[in-house]
């Protein structure tokens, strides 16, 4: 299991790297552009070329990106559907040129409250994604992330990502998801728990397969299990503990995972903590 955190780019991709190795990263998520913006500035592939060649220097791998929280691929709106399909595009074009191992997306919202179209439209819009991309511009995957379930939120629980995974009929090296233990917290699997790990493992594994989880976003909750408030706590500040996320590391299914954090709070103290309590964690686990 590789732990690592959320980085901000703000400063460019060489301080992405120094932060990432001060704060004992051994994996990162990044955003490949401003998360609150449809477009941004191109990636130039020598900048990209040398942010690889810093993290494989650094020992920072795999690597990450989280597309913008503008993508709605379950809108009824066309508009807003085609534009969220040609961003999604262009975001699993800057993964792959920054050798991403994965693209991490949220599917959207569906007022309609029909999951059966909400489904069928993601799976459309993903389909599309790729075929403008083209196969021969991307290499990386995409991830999809399960939510809190506040309001029309799509992708509640592995059976409703599974759905879309399997309608989109893509293979595990190109479509996967992404498990955020807060979100699935707050859903109403109570992480703080064996048991509630084991349900929802259960369900991964039978609604998505095992193979398909490519990242797990490790993020206490601020709110009670079942709340459906996303708001992230430090490791064992929160509703999941450490008692919880003790029985996440120590799991066989997820010995291969990699694992980063999206915390609040000051840098780096947030991310110097946040990891520490999950290696050590970790470490007395494989003791």
């Amino acid at each position: 299991m590789r732990i690592g955190a959320h980085i901000s780019i703000a400063q460019g991709y060489p301080r992405v790297v120094a932060y990432a190795a001060e704060v004992g990263c051994e994996c990162a998520q990044v955003f490949a552009k401003s998360p609150r913006q449809w477009r941004g500035p191109a990636i130039e592939p020598d900048a990209a070329e040398e942010f690889g060649r810093l993290r494989q220097e650094a020992g920072i791998a795999p690597l990450f990106t989280h597309t913008a929280y503008l993508l709605n691929l379950s809108t009824d709106d066309d508009v807003l559907w085609e534009r969220s399909i040609d961003a999604l595009a262009d975001e699993l074009a800057r993964g792959s040129l920054l050798h991403a191992a994965g693209v991490v997306t949220h599917v959207g919202n569906d007022r309609t409250a029909n999951p059966a179209r909400a489904v069928a439209r993601v799976a459309e819009a993903i389909t599309r994604a790729f075929d403008r991309l083209g196969a021969e511009h991307c290499d990386t995957r995409l991830l999809l992330e399960n939510t809190a379930g506040a309001g029309s939120s799509v992708g509640v629980s592995p059976s409703e990502l599974g759905s879309i995974i399997h309608a989109c009929g893509f293979p595990p090296e190109r479509l996967g998801m992404c498990l955020d233990t807060c979100h699935a917290h707050a859903f109403g699997y109570d992480l703080s728990s064996a048991g509630g790990w084991a349900t929802l493992t259960e369900e991964v594994a039978e609604h998505v397969g095992m193979d398909r989880l490519g990242l797990i976003h490790a993020n206490d909750c601020k709110f009670a299990s079942g709340s459906r408030r996303d708001r992230h706590e430090w490791i064992g500040d929160g509703t999941i503990g450490l008692g919880g996320f003790e029985v996440m590391v120590c799991q066989p299914a997820f010995s291969a995972a990699c694992v980063v954090t999206e915390m609040p709070g000051d840098i780096p103290v947030k991310d110097v903590e946040n990891l520490r309590r999950l290696k050590a964690l970790r470490d007395g686990c494989q003791a």
